[in-house]
């Protein structure tokens, strides 16, 4: 959303996450295009940007629908009309079974499951529409999902014997190994769709071909300092960044930014430090308390009172922080599923 106001980015109030929309919109175009190439459906993940106009511009652009974490996410984007969801997370106890069943009731929905015990649930949810299940696979990440391709049949026989529809096999991400995991599950239980992510990877997807129908993809959005060192894009890629102001220079070698653990989120990256900051890319943000980055110049130069603008870490979780997104050039995107982790 642009308004007319127009916030030159050294003139911000800081801390500020700032989009550039023209990234963004070319990051998509980029992706989209890829599928369609290769034969792959886009399913993008809206957990990096829990913005409705964002995931709008994704479908619109060619995604067959979207991915959440998160059913407060779901909620939101359902409500925007954005109604062809997968829900990539085992939903357990009453009142989150509850939510998915008036859910159902007003957009298409799957879900992933990793146990046969979450069934009778899902089950009972589903006398208020239908819904979707696949079989959640652990094909090397440790993470949630079924050990063996066997025991993915066995899963998906058994979503079957509930009457629930089986719309195929999950995993995040694609390891080595993954395909031929997969490839073995649908072997024993058939499946419309085998459904991978991860940002790291997407530009290898094709390799995953034809076992693989389905790519989700969050973080090609806006890109952070983790996918620029994945190879997965360019420092020129980076859609979001923060701009934070030099409060302090307490001592030579050492300056204090205004964007600290509330700003910039504390999750480690790929190389030391805690993002990437444009006008002095060798100094090092080494530590970050709630309020303040604390910066080690590196014979880098930054003065009292300067902005500066600082690649994130994890970027998913910088959108996480602000109400709104300044956009670069005017106006502000919201980002409405913002605290909806429930």
């Amino acid at each position: 959303m642009h308004s007319d106001t127009v916030v030159p980015v050294d003139e911000l109030d800081t801390p500020a996450a700032v989009v550039d929309l023209d990234r963004v919109d070319r990051n998509l175009e980029r992706w989209q295009a890829y599928c369609d190439r290769v034969g792959l459906a886009n399913r993008p993940h809206i957990k990096t940007h829990r913005s409705v106009e964002i995931a709008r511009r994704q479908v619109a652009l060619g995604a067959v629908g979207i991915t959440c974490q998160k059913l407060g996410e779901a909620e939101v984007m359902a409500a925007a009309g954005l109604t062809d969801i997968l829900l990539a997370y085992n939903l357990i106890g009453a009142a989150k079974l509850e939510r998915l069943a008036a859910l159902l009731e007003r957009a298409s929905i799957a879900v992933t499951v990793d146990d046969e015990a979450l069934l009778p649930g899902l089950q009972r949810a589903a006398r208020r529409g239908e819904l979707g299940v696949l079989v959640d696979c652990d094909t090397g990440d440790g993470r949630t999902g079924v050990p063996t391709p066997e025991r993915a049949a066995e899963l998906a026989r058994a979503v079957e014997r509930a009457g629930l529809r089986f719309d195929g096999y999950f995993t995040f991400p694609a390891p080595p190994g993954a395909k031929a995991f997969l490839e073995a599950a649908a072997g024993h239980v058939s499946a419309r769709v085998v459904s991978v992510g991860g940002t790291p990877g997407m530009w290898e997807a094709e390799e995953l071909r034809p076992t693989v129908t389905e790519y989700r993809a969050g973080l090609y959005a806006f890109h952070d300092r983790a996918s620029v060192a994945a190879g997965a894009a360019t420092l020129e890629d980076v859609a979001l960044t923060v701009r934070a102001t030099v409060v302090s220079r307490p001592r030579p070698g050492r300056a204090i930014l205004d964007a600290g653990s509330k700003a910039l989120s504390s999750d480690l990256g790929p190389a030391e430090g805690h993002g990437t900051i444009l006008e002095a890319p060798n100094a090092v943000i080494e530590k970050l308390s709630e309020e303040h980055a604390h910066v080690r110049l590196e014979g880098e130069t930054l003065e009292l009172g300067q902005q500066v603008s600082v690649v994130p870490n994890h970027a998913c979780v910088v959108a996480n922080l602000f109400d709104e997104l300044v956009v670069a050039g005017g106006g502000v995107v919201r980002v409405d599923a913002r605290g909806r982790s429930r």
